[in-house]
């Protein structure tokens, strides 16, 4: 697991191993070789014989800024990154859904893009009072992929996914709990400590029984792949297209974006 570019592998006596997004000083932006290594990370784990739950949280005081700028920029240039990006995309989003391990998230501060993806697919997302969830997508000029258009439908209901993923209007923690995209809120200084215990209680249950009702339960998301797979499709047709240039300047010039 050494090879997993910008996370930390922590395991415990008890069985749970943590997945830490290990980048504080950006942020915990995800460049290209993290979000390989977020992407792939949950196969290993699901073979891990050791790991019974996995707890997915990250230091400092973002849990991911997004999409790094210049991963995104290489999508637009380069026709190889964009092709490899995209299955990875695709993969990150079946890989957590297949891994038969329960998967606990930990949102503190900024939610977007890829690191929001595997915190709302984690079986149990838990957010702290300060949390701020923004999917992001079309601020950047390209359609909602990812996670959005599989899960935010199912867990907030139509009318409110629509609202908030064309709207990119952000949410805390206690409103991502009123409606439904997180399990639990908790304050910020004891949303780790709460996490761990949750964990602790799901390593001590039966492997199989959470397993089996993790895999029956998911094949809600699994109606919805057609759906998600064209998601992805669009959101990657438009990192060819100039709105998404215009989104990464306004990024980069800390502004708001000004589309044709």
């Amino acid at each position: 697991m050494d090879d997993y570019a910008g996370l930390r592998i922590e395991h415990s006596e008890n069985g749970v191993t943590e997945v830490v997004l290990a980048n504080a000083e950006r942020l915990n932006a995800v460049d290209a070789d993290g979000h390989r290594a977020l992407t792939y990370v949950w196969n290993e784990l699901d073979a891990d014989q050791l790991t019974r739950v996995i707890l997915l949280r990250a230091e400092g005081r973002a849990f991911s800024a997004g999409g790094d700028f210049s991963l995104l920029e290489a999508m637009m240039n380069d026709i190889e990154v964009h092709r490899r990006t995209l299955r990875e995309a695709r993969d990150l989003v079946r890989n957590i859904i297949e891994c038969s391990k329960p998967i606990v998230s930990v949102i503190n501060g900024a939610a977007v893009g890829a690191g929001l993806a595997a915190a709302l697919l984690a079986d149990i997302p838990l957010a702290g009072e300060s949390a701020r969830i923004l999917d992001g997508h079309t601020n950047l000029g390209v359609a909602a992929g990812d996670h959005a258009v599989m899960i935010w439908p199912l867990l907030v209901g139509m009318a409110r996914a629509k609202f908030y993923l064309l709207t990119n209007e952000p949410l805390n923690g206690a409103d991502a709990e009123r409606i439904g995209l997180v399990a639990k809120v908790f304050p910020d200084e004891t949303l780790l400590t709460e996490a761990r215990a949750i964990c602790e209680r799901l390593a001590s249950g039966s492997a199989e029984a959470l397993s089996l009702t993790k895999h029956t339960l998911n094949h809600w998301l699994r109606m919805a792949y057609p759906a998600f797979d064209a998601s992805v499709a669009y959101e990657f047709l438009g990192f060819l297209a100039p709105d998404a240039r215009e989104g990464l300047t306004a990024l980069r010039e800390k502004r708001r974006p000004s589309f044709e």
